[in-house]
């Protein structure tokens, strides 16, 4: 049996309107990919008040990772790459009693900020960003106690998708 004729029409449109132009866009990246073609990628420090020591290596490895899975760009340590990111956790704040229940905390929340810089080096130009996430945790537990689970279930990987998305999408 035959495809139907729409079908066939419906993909020669696709095909041509995705290979005729110079921006790419796949999983809502949006890249200038004849401008922008390398780009040097800086660790993510730590100058919060309080440091999770494992939050900067997580974090910059999982930017990286998202980075260079998700787009066509290519990594390197020159200063001359197209696009050079740093950043740093400005806040990693313990904020206790945001729950009460029958006159006792039942909720406790961590804060965590992050300031990321992309400067386009072509155009010397900068673009600043602030991811902010809170993480609520029960309040019956430390922030040491439940600090390991979030870091690797949601602080990195929320954190990171956030920075990418602020980075390469058209939101």
């Amino acid at each position: 049996m035959k495809p139907p004729k729409f079908l066939f029409y419906f993909l020669i449109i696709l095909y041509i309107s995705i290979s005729s132009c110079g921006v790419y866009s796949f999983k809502d990246v949006s890249i200038d990919y004849s401008k922008y073609k390398t780009i040097k990628i800086g660790f993510i420090e730590n100058k919060a008040r309080y440091i999770n020591p494992q939050l900067s290596t997580k974090l910059t490895d999982k930017v990286q990772q998202k980075i260079t899975n998700q787009t066509k760009l290519t990594r390197t340590n020159n200063d001359d790459a197209n696009l050079i990111l740093t950043g740093y956790v400005s806040n990693y704040d313990p904020a206790l009693t945001v729950g009460i229940s029958n006159g006792q905390t039942n909720v406790n929340r961590l804060t965590v900020t992050v300031h990321i810089s992309l400067k386009y080096t072509a155009d010397n130009k900068t673009q600043e960003y602030d991811v902010t996430k809170n993480y609520d945790f029960d309040a019956n537990k430390s922030l040491q106690d439940v600090e390991a689970s979030l870091l690797d279930s949601r602080i990195v990987p929320e954190i990171s998708d956030e920075i990418f998305n602020k980075l390469f999408s058209n939101w």
